[in-house]
């Protein structure tokens, strides 16, 4: 899978999500970059080792390992960057909420993704800008 990140701004780091058959299927959002402190920054563009866990939180999802520094960086459900401390948020729309600009119809993209990767217990991310 690629995210290839989009735009950065004081609401975050926006992104799409495409799966192996270069087919977008949701929206990312993460924090904003901050030189990858835990927590607070978006992770480095890079290539990195997805393995599936059973998070307390978020139940049965993703891992992002590999990452200099940083562990359980998971993909889940948010809607503002404030949502994510440091892991990818899935959606499907970009949109205003809370008075702030976030994402919308999280818990649809994370049904979806958690539909591509059925029967996967590891996957390769690629992470970029353009």
């Amino acid at each position: 899978m690629i995210i290839k990140r989009i735009a950065e701004n004081k609401y975050g780091t926006f992104g799409v999500i495409i799966d192996q058959n270069n087919i977008p299927f949701a929206l990312t959002l993460e924090r904003q970059w901050l030189s990858n402190k835990t927590g607070i920054s978006c992770i480095p563009n890079g290539i990195y080792m997805c393995r599936r866990v059973n998070s307390p939180h978020f139940g049965d999802t993703f891992e992002i390992t590999d990452v200099p520094d940083r562990t359980h960086i998971l993909f889940h459900k948010g809607n503002l960057d404030d949502d994510s401390h440091g892991c990818v948020i899935l959606a499907e729309k970009y949109d205003p909420v809370l008075g702030s600009y976030g994402v919308k119809s999280s818990g649809d993209a994370f049904k979806e993704f958690r539909y591509r990767v059925r029967g996967v217990n590891n996957f390769g991310l690629e992470i970029m800008s353009v």
